[in-house]
């Protein structure tokens, strides 16, 4: 019995170690999971807080976003109340709309527009856009208004999310942009239209004295020709004007010069003014400059000049003229009242001549407006009895002021003795263009008719000389006079040397 006893005792009390045994174990265990479970908890305090801090900086870089770009952001639910509402001035803005609807808040005139593109974006699920007008007690402000649906955690939509952006500013600042540019479109249009009612070209260059643009043609050539060259390319002579524009470059200072290009009837003249061209910092960065196109003041300065040659020349020419005219007149007139008069026609008509060569400032005279100036009072529309017909050709002024004198004689001797002499008698004078194989120049033809018979002169008075010896001399012409019973036939053939490219 003892020996049992025993055998119990010591099976309980190993029973008894393995159940302490174990304990041990089970409380080693969750002494392990505890300090698991403390570990995992300050990870994630720390994470909890690290993205706790992430969100702070996160919202406060977002609320500084939209306060700088004055973006307004709110929600609304499907009665479309205010719930939330982001503004830079939270707390003034809050008690105006929480709570409200925009039928409560906008003004009439914006109302009825926003509340129907919202409720739009409820039905379709669609963003949309527009402008909307907001007034608060410190004035009006436009805003660009987003409005985008609000889904909820199942996916449907719970209402709108917006975002107002502040725009005033942008459109203020638009419609002074509007109005600077149609006044700069204005100016460019005054200038461009000053450019083209001068002789005035406006171009720049870089620091490469490369054109970079230019307002029109110049120096014989298109604006297309000139962009993107240098004048070593455009000119047949460049040194001068390079080098006048290198001085600006490197002095920074304005110059002028005047300048010619080309050679001959080509040859332009111009005023050119450079100035150097700087950046907003003061820095040379090209040139600037404007060529005037001088060549006709050069010209009409060339031409004055041989006009005053031509005048004392041509003083002293008519000078001789009016003395030979006053001698020859004197010899073959007796009375002195014959002779006033006489003188006197003649030197009408010589001053007829010069009348026409001065409109044409002495480059020559039109052939069918000498014979126009001189038979004037014959000329008188369908009882005219002289008849003028040519081509048009013009006359260089020795060869047109002889010839005028040579009419007038003709005119004067048929008016004394001639076919004018009488109401029924014709005259014509007529005229044509000579081929150069015909040795070139004019012919010219004077003819009578219906007057009463003529009979050849017993002396040469001073109108048969005029005809015959002034013109063939001054004007180096063929003069053939012949009195024929029917009426003076005068033809005069003046060569192509003596008839001007003028006109």
């Amino acid at each position: 019995m003892i020996s049992m006893l025993f055998a119990k005792l010591f099976g309980g009390a190993r029973r008894l170690r393995e159940a302490n045994e174990r304990l041990r174990r089970e409380v080693a265990a969750h002494e392990a999971t505890l300090r698991e479970l403390e570990t995992a908890r300050r990870e994630l305090e720390q994470r909890v807080a690290e993205r706790t801090k992430e969100l702070s900086v996160m919202t406060a870089r977002f609320e500084t976003a939209l306060s700088g770009a004055r973006v307004h952001v709110s929600s609304q639910d499907r009665d479309l109340r205010y719930t939330w509402v982001y503004h830079p001035q939270a707390g003034a803005l809050e008690g105006q709309l929480l709570g409200r609807t925009d039928e409560e808040v906008l003004a009439a005139a914006e109302r009825d527009a926003v509340v129907a593109l919202k409720r739009r974006v409820l039905e379709s699920g669609t963003p949309e856009d527009c402008e909307v007008a907001f007034v608060s007690p410190q004035g009006s402000t436009l805003f660009a208004l987003h409005v985008d649906p609000l889904l909820g955690a199942d996916g449907m939509i719970e209402g709108v999310m917006s975002a107002a952006v502040d725009v005033s500013q942008t459109r203020s600042l638009e419609t002074e942009q509007r109005r600077l540019t149609e006044e700069l479109r204005a100016a460019v249009q005054r200038y461009e239209t000053a450019l083209r009612g001068s002789n005035v070209t406006v171009f720049t260059q870089d620091l490469n004295l490369t054109y970079t643009s230019v307002s029109g043609p110049v120096f014989g050539r298109q604006v297309e020709e000139i962009i993107g060259r240098c004048d070593d390319e455009l000119l047949p002579e460049p040194k001068p004007i390079s080098a006048l524009k290198q001085r600006v470059l490197t002095d920074g200072q304005p110059a002028d010069a005047e300048v010619s290009i080309g050679e001959g009837v080509e040859r332009r003249w111009f005023d050119l003014h450079v100035e150097p061209l700087r950046d907003v910092t003061g820095k040379i960065v090209g040139l600037i400059g404007a060529a005037v196109d001088n060549t006709a003041r050069k010209e009409g300065e060339v031409h004055l000049r041989l006009l005053m040659r031509e005048l004392t020349h041509r003083s002293k020419n008519l000078l001789a003229v009016i003395q030979a005219m006053a001698r020859q007149t004197a010899r073959h007139t007796g009375l002195v009242d014959e002779f006033m008069e006489q003188f006197g026609a003649r030197l009408q008509a010589l001053a007829a001549s010069h009348d026409l060569l001065v409109q044409e400032s002495w480059h020559g005279a039109s052939l069918h407006e000498l014979a126009q100036a001189q038979l004037a009072q014959y000329l008188d529309g369908a009882g005219s009895q002289v008849v003028i017909d040519g081509p048009g050709i013009v006359l260089k002024p020795e060869a047109a002021q002889s010839l005028g004198l040579a009419i007038f004689e003709l005119l004067d001797n048929a008016a004394r003795y001639g076919a004018l002499s009488v109401p029924q008698g014709k005259a014509s004078l007529t005229w044509q263009h000579r081929p150069m194989g015909e040795g070139g120049g004019v012919e010219i033809a004077w003819t009578e008719e219906g007057g009463p018979n003529v009979h050849t002169p017993e002396r040469r008075g001073f109108g048969t000389l005029v005809i015959e010896r002034n013109l063939a001399r001054a004007a180096e012409a063929e003069v053939d006079l012949a009195f024929t019973p029917n009426g003076v036939r005068c033809r005069m053939l003046i060569p192509e040397r003596q008839l001007s490219g003028a006109r």
